[in-house]
């Protein structure tokens, strides 16, 4: 068995600290890749029964979703290009507030967004001066800076990852129970 090395590095193209910074985004990233690597398929359409929860397709659309909006409405403070808006058919909540259910599309077909939205950032983030990074954004209702935007974002990946892993648990306890 080989020493494991937990280390956090720089990400090429990227000033150390923010580099950094990216480094942990793309780790919470990948460990939620790891995990769907080895779900069954057939459940990231599950819809838990408790309509408080939801699918798995409908959080993956929602960590994209949460990904580019952070990035274009805190980050660079504009509207969205049409291809990032062609991402998104589908408004990420409904009338209601919740997160519209997102259904009927394969796994591959979320991965794609996550790397298409993740490559956006990142094209972003890789040119960015530390000054930047830590720069305050002036927004009506907060102060935001992009180094506060990549913390947020790892975090609410890896919660939204947890409540995926609780979510599957139940589809597959459930499947058992119908057999």
């Amino acid at each position: 068995m080989s020493k494991q090395n937990l280390i956090i590095d720089e990400i090429e193209g990227c000033e150390a600290e923010v580099g950094r910074a990216v480094w942990r985004l793309m780790d919470a990233r990948q460990r939620t890749l790891t995990w769907l690597r080895d779900i069954q398929l057939s459940l990231v359409d599950w819809l838990p029964p408790d309509d408080r929860m939801n699918g798995i397709g409908t959080i993956l659309y929602h960590i994209a979703a949460i990904e580019v909006s952070w990035l274009y409405e805190e980050i660079l403070q504009k509207d969205f290009s049409p291809e990032v808006e062609g991402l998104f058919p589908v408004p990420v909540r409904d009338e209601n507030g919740k997160l519209s259910v997102i259904q009927n599309l394969t796994l591959e077909r979320h991965l794609d967004r996550l790397q298409r939205t993740r490559d956006f950032l990142l094209g972003v983030l890789r040119g960015m001066t530390l000054k930047e990074f830590q720069r305050p954004h002036t927004l009506p209702d907060y102060n935001v800076t992009p180094e506060w935007v990549l913390h947020h974002l790892a975090q609410h990946e890896s919660e939204h990852r947890g409540e995926m892993q609780v979510v599957y648990l139940l589809a597959q306890a459930e499947r058992r129970n119908q057999t």
